[in-house]
């Protein structure tokens, strides 16, 4: 028994060594693959603009090298299991040539019996019997154990958010305050400093600045997709964060520039699926926006099925549906982000129409580049590199001299003219 333990040791020592060789293989396997799904999903995407700039040939360059990285990593894994699992048969062959050695000298020597020498081979096989077993299905083992260790690094992620709040966001009157805010998406690199505003319910307020002034960053604090560094947000007195955190985000709604629509039904993409909407507050609130003419005249009405991304649709027509989205779910704080920067003008009255019916009896945030489609704010604020550069209503901004605002304002109706 001794004797045919006696190659253990080199047996465990070839499994830890080819383990880690194999794991680290199977791991640049997986990143080859996540790499390639990437460069295909974003190709097939934006296959337009490769087609315009002609530089598919470029591309497919590109994606050889990584399909030849892929395969590379592929060839080591298999190595190293066409190496292991000789390496155990070897093992294997060395432990029953040792015993039968060692055997046969005691048979001659009178220390073993002739029977003991026979079934000892038998009892070696079925030692190593599930030894090979596990050797053939080796890489198998090792591919899925890469893989699940991908997963449960993802899964156990903890959450960004800590939802410790308990207070339930029912039906709230939308005062809204912002008190010396401060937020960085790099420590001390503050994108808002200081920032300090209020908006009283059913008021409109509207955000301009130039990109990177922080104004997108605004919505995402506010719906909790970051949490604040220092100062504190309220919405009716309360900190933002004595919400219910999923309770908060279903009073406000965002109808965004990028509008993303759903694979499935105009009516699905609008209620997402909640069934505590009917198609007839569907019908009301296209009605109400303008929406319901162009939906009937699609094949299908509100059971018209949509591509993905709403590739059949135009820009008006997602931005519409948008819209009637968010009325339906009736929010009491609205966020429009730049909703109309990518609108035709034709289409433009239109959304104006919509935006008009949206924000009536809500707490409203617009952000806008064109400056025409904010002036019946009630208030407009001027962000510049996360501070306040002028807050006020359109005629008061007007009546600044030299004001950052009147200076926008004038360029933009001289380049109109």
């Amino acid at each position: 028994t001794l004797i045919c333990l006696m190659t253990m040791p080199f047996l465990i020592f070839a499994s830890y060594i080819f383990k880690e060789k194999v794991k680290a293989s199977f791991q640049k396997v997986r990143t080859q693959i996540s790499k390639m799904n990437a460069f295909l999903q974003e190709r097939i995407t934006g296959m337009r603009i490769l087609q315009i700039f002609h530089v598919e040939k470029e591309e497919m360059e590109i994606f050889k090298k990584i399909n030849r990285d892929y395969t590379q990593a592929n060839l080591d894994a298999i190595l190293y299991y066409a190496v292991f699992f000789p390496v155990v048969e070897i093992i294997s062959a060395a432990s029953l040539g040792l015993m039968v050695w060692w055997g046969a000298r005691g048979v001659i020597g009178g220390d073993v019996t002739l029977g003991a020498l026979i079934a000892f081979p038998i009892y070696l096989n079925m030692l190593f019997r599930p030894i090979r077993m596990i050797a053939d299905k080796f890489n198998t083992l090792q591919m899925g154990l890469v893989a699940a260790e991908r997963v449960f690094t993802l899964l156990d992620k903890s959450d960004q958010i800590e939802n410790k709040g308990t207070i339930k966001a029912g039906k709230l009157r939308g005062d809204l305050s912002f008190d010396k805010v401060y937020f960085a998406y790099n420590e001390d690199d503050y994108v808002l400093k200081d920032l300090s505003f209020e908006i009283k319910s059913g008021e409109t307020l509207a955000i301009i600045g130039s990109t990177g002034s922080g104004k997108s960053t605004i919505i995402n604090i506010l719906n909790r997709f970051y949490e604040t560094d220092k100062g504190t947000i309220r919405i009716d007195g309360i900190d933002i964060k004595d919400y219910e955190l999923q309770s908060l985000r279903k009073r406000i709604a965002m109808v965004l520039q990028d509008v993303f629509l759903f694979s499935g039904s105009v009516l699905d993409n609008i209620t997402l699926r909640d069934e505590s909407i009917s198609r007839e507050q569907v019908i009301d609130a296209a009605k109400m926006i303008g929406a319901h003419a162009f939906i009937q005249k699609l094949p299908g009405a509100y059971d018209y099925e949509v591509m993905e991304r709403g590739a059949t649709l135009s820009m008006g027509q997602r931005q519409l549906i948008s819209f009637v989205r968010a009325l339906v779910f009736d929010p009491n704080i609205l966020i429009l982000d730049e909703a109309t920067s990518s609108i035709d003008p034709e289409s433009e009255a239109v959304i104006q129409h919509a935006i008009e019916k949206l924000i009536a009896k809500r707490t409203s945030i617009i952000i806008a580049h064109r400056l025409s489609t904010i002036r019946h704010a009630n208030n407009i604020m001027v962000l510049k590199k996360g501070k306040v550069l002028e807050f006020g209503p359109h005629k008061e901004l007007l009546q600044i001299p030299d004001g950052h605002y009147k200076e926008l304002y004038e360029m933009q109706f001289v380049q109109a003219e």
